[in-house]
């Protein structure tokens, strides 16, 4: 990634307990081959995820998803200029969290 947004790998993400895990992708992605992480919510970049962020506890500690990782990268960018600051891109996507064999 091309910019300074935190991230954490898929192997920390399948073991944190108090994450909101947030898919940006759209919900043919969500529901398509790659599927999705159990207890994810579908957040696509718009009106629904600037609703989210407007609104969900700064407090909260949030983990951005999508394909490959570019679309969640802007996503936690947006997180953390909105005073998130326990914002997380998950490196290289769902493509990543499939290669290594984590669940679905």
């Amino acid at each position: 990634m091309k910019s300074n947004v935190p991230t954490v790998t898929v192997e920390e993400v399948s073991g944190m307990k108090e994450a909101i895990l947030v898919d940006v992708r759209t919900p043919e992605e969500f529901v398509g081959e790659l599927g999705h992480i159990k207890g994810s919510i579908l957040l696509p970049p718009g009106p629904k995820l600037n609703d989210f962020l407007a609104t969900a506890n700064k407090e909260l500690c949030l983990v951005f998803i999508c394909r490959s990782g570019a679309r969640s990268e802007s996503a936690t960018a947006m997180a953390l200029t909105l005073g998130f600051q326990k914002s997380y891109n998950m490196e290289g996507g769902m493509i990543a969290w499939i290669n290594k064999g984590l669940p679905i």
